[in-house]
């Protein structure tokens, strides 16, 4: 079963990107550099618990 999970910028704070994932198949915790619209650069993403 695949749930949303949400992206939060490592640097602001700000929560931007929502994707879906198998958490049975990836149990850990994702992390993707996108782009933050508040600090108006590339910055690395976690995934919010």
């Amino acid at each position: 079963m695949r749930d949303d999970i949400t992206f939060k910028c490592s640097e602001c704070g700000e929560e931007n990107y929502i994707a879906t994932k198998n958490k049975r198949t990836h149990p850990e915790r994702m992390e993707i550099k996108k782009f933050c619209k508040k600090c108006n650069k590339m910055t690395n993403h976690k995934e919010k618990k």
